[in-house]
């Protein structure tokens, strides 16, 4: 089940001020206003995939913290088995399904990620994001046309693209049908 967005803003606000870090540090953090930052603080807003990474880093909480308020305990190894990922809806019909949830110390954050087709992407910008660190995707099924620092390109399954996240990036699904891959997103040490 999704977690509730009211829930995660109370999580986010209750550590933020635990943390004593105020509203517009926190916003810097993550690379909005004050005032939107407090829109989603207040549950106002739903949070993008980015917004929750980059609170998780500012606040150094496991992004599942966050998510569902658990801390990830297995320091050995953890199976996450078929269809059973912490899943995660954070983009317009994107779903984010995190395959490590349980395990605490992570260098870095693994997702399968359902990419919808939808035929109107093909004709508009890919909305970009930016975080620190690195990323792998790896396309195991459809198509994904992909944005990496002003450079487009498209992925078929098989394909694989690893990129300075920093840098401002997108994907959707292309070719007229929905994308699956894997993408591993890589903290910056």
């Amino acid at each position: 089940m999704e977690p509730k967005i009211i829930e995660i803003a109370q999580r986010i606000k209750g550590l933020r001020e635990m943390s004593e870090i105020s509203p517009d540090e926190l916003a810097v953090a993550v690379g909005i206003s004050a005032d939107e930052y407090l829109e989603y603080e207040n549950g106002e807003k739903d949070f993008t995939f980015t917004f929750l990474y980059l609170c998780a880093e500012k606040l150094g909480v496991d992004i599942v913290e966050l998510l569902t308020g658990e801390n990830p305990r297995l320091s050995t190894f953890s199976i996450t088995r078929e269809g059973s990922g912490l899943p995660i809806k954070r983009r317009e019909g994107f779903q984010y399904f995190h395959l490590a949830a349980t395990f605490k110390d992570k260098l870095f954050e693994p997702f399968m990620v359902k990419a919808p087709y939808k035929e109107e992407f093909d004709r508009q910008p890919i909305a970009l994001s930016r975080h620190e660190g690195q990323e792998f995707d790896y396309v195991l099924k459809g198509s994904l046309r992909m944005t990496v620092d002003g450079h487009e390109f498209l992925l078929n399954e098989g394909d694989s693209v690893t990129y300075d996240s920093s840098k401002g990036h997108g994907m959707n699904a292309a070719g007229g049908g929905d994308c699956v891959f894997l993408a591993i997103i890589l903290k910056k040490q």
